[in-house]
């Protein structure tokens, strides 16, 4: 029986001929997403935990200031703040300013970042909806980000 464009998708990433379910993979992002609440936390474990300096491929993440900005108190500035500076030092392409982007979910697929046949995570429950353009998306957590933007 041949492979689903899931499992298709996951062999190409894991640069193997064929996978199945109940594989485990190391597979090859090729497109990463966070955003303010998730690369702060995200930043800090990649240097601190994993003691990595920079990111595997500044054209290939995004961030977004969607979800605690505008600020509404100081801790969510501080946030913003973070996000911003690790966007900076990191060089990061697709780097969305409060006002300049979009929700996270919809700014990769509106700036054509995300393609059919791709792998695609992204610190977010809703970053599955790049599935919807015929790639393989799924959510992660900002431990999960730290791993993709250190490796």
């Amino acid at each position: 029986m041949g492979m689903t464009m899931t499992e298709k998708i996951l062999a190409r990433g894991a640069g193997r001929d064929s996978v199945r379910p109940g594989d485990l993979l190391l597979a090859k992002v090729d497109f990463a997403m966070g955003h303010d609440l998730t690369i702060p936390p995200a930043g800090k474990i990649m240097r601190e935990q994993m003691g990595a300096e920079k990111i595997w491929d500044p054209d290939r993440v995004a961030v977004t200031q969607d979800h605690f900005q505008p600020a509404k108190d100081a801790a969510s500035a501080t946030l913003g703040r973070l996000t911003r500076e690790f966007s900076r030092e990191m060089g990061i392409k697709w780097y969305f300013e409060v006002g300049q982007g979009g929700i996270c979910h919809t700014v990769l697929p509106e700036n054509g970042l995300v393609l059919p046949g791709e792998l695609v995570v992204g610190a977010d429950s809703h970053s599955c909806t790049y599935g919807a353009l015929n790639n393989f998306a799924t959510g992660i957590g900002s431990t999960d980000l730290a791993c993709v933007l250190a490796l």
